[in-house]
């Protein structure tokens, strides 16, 4: 009772000031700066605020993996929409994300999404989704920047680890960059799905090793898919999510 008492009228409120405070700084901005760079920055420096004030702790192992210039397709389980928050205190690196169509229609968030430099994915249109993707992989190539995906295509419900869709590694492919696999425990916790009330907690965030796709052909995508969804499921072990898999592990369409 009283853990929710200080979620309702202590962290939910002060979540609330920060996103409205960072998020008309970020707006500002994206009226100056058209490469997204800062705007990025300036969510990084949120997600980190939002973290601090939901007394959050975030562990982050693998790091010392990443090369902070480099260009990389991170894939990770979704389990929260405390996951986007930590994945941007946890990696210093610019990214943009695969967001769905409709987040881009909503007043103000959609703007600084496409300011940002986000790419939108219409999940009910399979030729744009290919022109998104595609899209994702030109982006990757001529900026240098790195592309953040979920791709198990939402939350899971569950918490398992549900079967990886094949679009990311279709732009890892075509942009001929490297697949990092990113697990991420305890964020069900701290922000349960269908629940809109944030509570204390710790978040394990885990980097595994990049994996290159070199000499790889959009026809080897489900060969990838496979191979990520298992590293990712290595990386969950000695976590709360030791044993969190479906059964199925077969890569979706």
């Amino acid at each position: 009772m009283l853990s929710q008492l200080r979620a309702l009228f202590l962290i939910d409120p002060l979540i609330i000031v920060c996103t409205i405070a960072y998020g008309s700084v970020n707006l500002v901005v994206s009226l100056f700066e058209s490469t997204g760079r800062m705007q990025v920055s300036i969510a990084r420096a949120w997600a980190r605020m939002l973290l601090r004030v939901s007394f959050v702790r975030l562990r982050i192992e693998g790091l010392e993996k990443i090369d902070p210039k480099g260009s990389y397709v991170f894939v990770a389980n979704h389990l929260s929409y405390m996951d986007t928050p930590c994945i941007l205190a946890a990696i210093p690196v610019q990214f943009r994300f695969m967001a769905k169509k409709g987040l881009f229609k909503i007043p103000f968030l959609g703007y600084h999404l496409s300011r940002a430099g986000h790419i939108s994915v219409p999940r009910d249109n399979p030729r744009e989704a290919v022109k998104s993707m595609a899209e994702a992989g030109r982006i990757i190539r001529e900026r240098g920047i790195s592309i953040l995906i979920f791709p198990e295509g939402g939350r899971s419900a569950n918490a398992k680890l549900q079967p990886f869709r094949e679009g990311a590694f279709y732009i890892a492919i075509n942009a001929g960059v490297q697949v990092v696999p990113v697990a991420i425990s305890g964020s069900e916790k701290v922000l349960p799905f269908g629940s809109g009330t944030v509570s204390p907690g710790k978040v394990l965030l885990r980097i595994g090793d990049p994996v290159a796709t070199a000499g790889l052909s959009v026809k080897d995508r489900g060969a990838l898919a496979l191979q990520l969804h298992e590293a990712v499921y290595q990386l969950l072990k000695g976590t709360d999510l030791v044993d969190s898999r479906e059964e199925e592990v077969s890569a979706g369409v």
